[in-house]
């Protein structure tokens, strides 16, 4: 069994895997690596104009996207952080890769409630990519034997663990607009 040592030393190496997160396995990775986020990209058959999710422990792993936000969009972020409520976040100077925004200039961002997910944000040292376990139009996968079967022999590593109370994915929002984008 892989520990979460074992998988953020896979993530900095470049790696891909799978993951528990609130509601559903998640599929991770450095955002930073091109290399990773399109081997992601393509083990879901995803375009990249899509773009993925980043999930983090806390709010200073997204700090340079964070502090240029007024007050009243950070209270915003803060009511429903951590836990399962992803924003996408304007980021002008383009921090986060073109391959992890898509066709977009926003980036979706997640802060954690999940300890497992948490931990291993922690000691990754930044976010990850955190994008539903599931091929592109299918439904995402619940538990650790259907990501296995689905996926295992495309992963570097399975972190075992299990999902969160929450029964469907997180709610995606847009922070400028409050636009609704994904409901929960």
């Amino acid at each position: 069994m892989m520990d979460v040592d074992q998988a953020a030393r896979i993530i900095r190496n470049g790696g891909v895997i799978a993951y528990p997160t609130e509601a559903v396995w998640g599929l991770g990775c450095d955002p930073w690596n091109q290399q990773a986020v399109y081997r992601i990209l393509d083990i879901k058959q995803r375009p990249v104009e899509k773009g993925v999710i980043l999930i983090g422990a806390s709010e200073d792993q997204f700090a340079p996207l964070l502090n240029p936000l007024s007050c009243e969009e950070r209270a915003r972020l803060k009511s429903t952080w951590p836990g399962p409520y992803t924003w996408l976040i304007p980021d002008p100077a383009g921090w986060a890769p073109d391959w992890v925004r898509g066709q977009f200039d926003t980036v979706a961002v997640r802060i954690t409630a999940h300890p497992l997910v948490k931990t291993l944000c922690e000691a990754t040292g930044h976010p990850i990519v955190s994008t539903s376990a599931n091929l592109a139009g299918k439904d995402p996968l619940l538990t650790f034997s259907g990501v296995e079967e689905v996926f295992g022999s495309l992963l570097d590593g399975i972190v075992p663990g299990e999902t969160g109370e929450q029964k469907t994915p997180s709610k995606i929002q847009d922070l400028r607009s409050g636009q609704l984008v994904r409901a929960g």
